[in-house]
This record gives C-alpha cells, sequence and structure tokens, in this order.
C-alpha cells in the first residue's frame, strides 16, 4: 500500500468523512468529546501546514490517514483513522510503520501518541503494534485522567 502526503490542492471533504466516520463510535464514550466536532475542511487544510498528513487511498478515495507532528526528541501520532471498511486489515501497522520510518528520517528516537481512556481496545491495539503507556494526563478543565501517552522507540528501520 502506498501511503501518501496529503497537501494541497486535495479533496479535504473525504479525509474529513473518512475521520468522522473512523471516529463516530467514540460518541458517547469519550469526556471531553473528540476535537473532530470542531473540525472542517478549512482548518484540515491548515493542519496540513504546520504538520503531514499521511493517506492511503483505495482508487481516489482515502481509506486511512495519520497525522505526524515532529516534537522535541519525538515524532507526535495524531489522528489515525482507518474507515470501518477497512478495519482490521494491517492499514494501522502500514501508517505506524510509516511514522517510525519519518522520525528516523527526521533523527527523531520516539513516536508517542494519546489515547483517550475509556478506549481500552485501542490501549491494545497500540500495545500490539509496539507501543507502551509511558504516562496518564487529563485535557484542560478536568480532574480525572483522560488519556495516556504511549510511545515506541524508533531504531531507524520499519517494525
Amino acid at each position: 500500500m502506498n501511503v501518501e502526503r496529503a497537501v494541497d490542492p486535495y479533496d479535504w471533504g473525504a479525509l474529513l468523512r473518512l475521520l468522522q466516520n473512523s471516529f463516530a463510535y467514540m460518541d458517547g464514550r469519550i469526556d471531553p468529546p473528540t476535537s473532530l466536532h470542531k473540525m472542517d475542511e478549512v482548518k484540515l487544510a491548515k493542519i496540513s501546514k504546520k504538520s503531514e498528513i499521511w493517506v492511503i487511498h483505495k482508487g481516489r478515495e482515502p481509506i486511512a490517514t495519520v497525522n505526524l507532528v515532529p516534537k522535541s526528541g519525538f515524532l507526535y501520532l495524531g489522528k489515525l483513522a482507518i474507515s470501518p471498511d477497512y478495519q482490521g486489515k494491517g492499514l494501522a501497522r502500514v501508517l505506524v510503520n510509516h511514522a517510525c520510518m519519518r522520525a528516523a528520517l527526521l533523527g527523531l528516537s520516539q513516536v508517542q501518541l494519546e489515547v483517550r481512556i475509556e478506549l481500552t481496545e485501542n490501549h491494545r491495539v497500540f500495545a500490539g503494534l509496539g507501543f507502551r503507556k509511558i504516562a496518564e494526563g487529563s485535557h484542560p478543565g478536568f480532574e480525572k485522567i483522560t488519556e495516556i501517552t504511549m510511545a515506541k522507540d524508533v531504531s531507524g528501520e520499519n517494525t
């Protein structure tokens, strides 16, 4: 599968629909709600200029995506989304491997991500992809733990 960077001109509406459809199962399960409820095509295009949005397509339709943001010492992996029709087919592994490759190319030693505390199935998926829990955190205005941070060390090769 080819992983391609989304840059203008791009069908941001199709990518937004992929994200919304992939994250819909979280509605009513996570608190606070996903930031995708405030996302639109213009914001998504702006994000693409400040970070790396990578996409897997089937034909012209995006079926999987991830947002990568270089930070000090690590590459942040956010908004990993797989179309419900393509979940369980190894696309998350393809995108995580791509993130590890990008981190190595950027000279970063780790890929980190945040997972909502309620989404224990996602904790297991990311653990199966080589991530380990390194921290817990709370969203602004919350005293309870709302997310965990997970990390995967990068060796310079796809794992």
